[in-house]
C-alpha cells in the first residue's frame, strides 16, 4: 500500500530535519535502515554525517536470518565510506523486513494505568497489531472510515533476532536484534467500544510507523533506562523513561514465547506512558493536519502528519 506523497518539498523538509536530528544523536551509534519507495525498500545503514550508504551488496535484506546478533556484527563492522554512498532525501521504511507479527503491550507504565484508572495486572496485558499497519517512520498516518478517537502511543520496540521458544528471562535479551520506534497508534472507540480484542483499535492502515532506524543491543545497554517523548503540533503530550515499565524487556520476552513462537523480525510494542489523548480531561483526539514529533533516546524520531482517509492503491 502507498500513500500519495504527492509534495516532494515536504519529502526533502522532512529529510533535512530527520538528517539533523541524526547528528545530534550519538555518532558511534551504529543504525541500520531501509530505504527507498514503499514495498521496494532497499537494506543500508547510516554514517556518522546523517548520510544513506547501501547495503544491498552484503544483505538482501534486513530480514530473517540477518537479524541474528552475529550476522548485524560483520555488517557494523563494515567501513561506512566502502559503501555507496545514497544520494537526495530517500524516504525511509520500516527498518526491519518480513514482519510477520506486531506484539503489543497495554498498560506497561505505572503512569498510563493511573491515567485511565486500570490496576497492575499480574501478567502483561498483551494484544496483536496486524502487519498492514506497518508504516514508514516519517510517513503520514491516516484516519480510517468511521473513526473519531484515533491517539497517539510513542513506545520502545523490540525487534526478536533469533527463533524463540520458552526463553529464560536471564537470556531473553540475546534473543533481540535491535530496539527502535514505534508508534502504536490507536483507535480508542473501535478498541473500547466494538467488542473483542484490541486489535480492532490498533491494526487501521499506517498504525505502526517503525523506526527511523534499528539500533543494536551493544548500543544500548539497559532498555530500562531511556528516554521517550512525543509532541502534538509542538506541545509536549508525552515524556518518560523506560524505567517505569510495569513489566521489563526481557520479562515480556520471556513471558511471550511461552505462549508462541517469536520470530527473527516479530516486533513487541513495549508499552506507552501517561499523556496519551484518551488520559485528556475532556480526552482529546488527532484529526486531519495534526504533525506529532517523536523519539526515543538513541534511537532516534519520527514525524507524521495526520491525514483523512483516502484510498490506497495495492503494493
Amino acid at each position: 500500500m502507498e500513500i500519495d506523497r504527492s509534495s516532494q518539498d515536504v519529502t526533502v523538509a522532512v529529510w533535512c530535519w530527520l538528517r539533523s536530528t541524526a547528528r545530534q544523536e550519538r555518532a558511534d551509534v551504529m543504525k541500520f535502515l531501509r530505504y527507498g519507495p514503499k514495498g521496494a525498500e532497499r537494506p543500508g545503514m547510516m554514517d556518522a554525517a546523517g548520510h544513506v550508504r547501501d547495503l544491498s551488496d552484503h544483505v538482501p535484506d534486513l530480514a530473517g536470518a540477518a537479524l541474528a546478533p552475529e550476522h548485524l556484527a560483520q555488517l557494523a563492522a563494515l567501513e561506512p565510506d566502502s559503501l555507496p554512498r545514497v544520494e537526495g532525501a530517500p524516504r525511509l521504511g520500516p527498518p526491519v523486513a518480513g514482519v510477520g507479527k506486531i506484539l503489543g503491550v497495554g498498560l506497561n507504565y505505572r503512569s498510563h494505568a493511573e491515567e485511565t484508572g486500570a490496576k497492575p495486572r499480574a501478567e502483561p496485558l498483551i494484544f496483536s497489531k496486524a502487519i498492514t499497519a506497518l508504516n514508514g517512520p516519517n510517513d503520514a498516518v491516516m484516519i480510517p472510515r468511521g473513526a473519531t478517537q484515533v491517539d497517539w502511543e510513542v513506545e520502545l520496540a523490540v525487534v526478536i533476532g533469533r527463533v524463540s521458544r520458552y526463553v529464560e528471562e536471564e537470556r531473553a535479551l540475546e534473543h533481540v536484534a535491535g530496539y527502535c520506534v514505534i508508534n502504536d497508534v490507536s483507535e480508542r472507540a473501535f478498541q473500547r467500544e466494538r467488542g473483542g480484542q484490541f486489535v480492532k483499535g490498533k491494526s487501521a492502515d499506517t498504525f505502526a510507523p517503525l523506526g527511523p532506524w534499528l539500533v543494536t543491543p551493544d548500543e544500548v545497554p539497559d532498555p530500562q533506562n531511556l528516554a521517550l517523548w512525543l509532541n502534538v503540533n509542538g506541545r509536549r503530550r508525552q515524556d518518560a523513561r523506560t524505567r517505569d515499565m510495569i513489566f521489563p524487556v526481557a520479562f515480556l520476552i520471556a513471558h511471550i514465547t511461552q505462549f508462541m513462537t517469536l520470530m527473527p523480525g516479530d516486533v513487541i510494542a513495549t508499552g506507552t506512558p501517561s499523556g496519551v489523548g484518551l488520559g485528556c480531561t475532556p480526552p482529546e483526539y488527532l484529526k486531519p493536519g495534526d504533525v506529532m514529533d517523536l523519539g526515543v533516546e538513541t534511537l532516534g524520531q519520527q514525524r507524521q502528519e495526520v491525514i483523512a482517509y483516502r484510498e490506497m492503491a495495492a503494493v
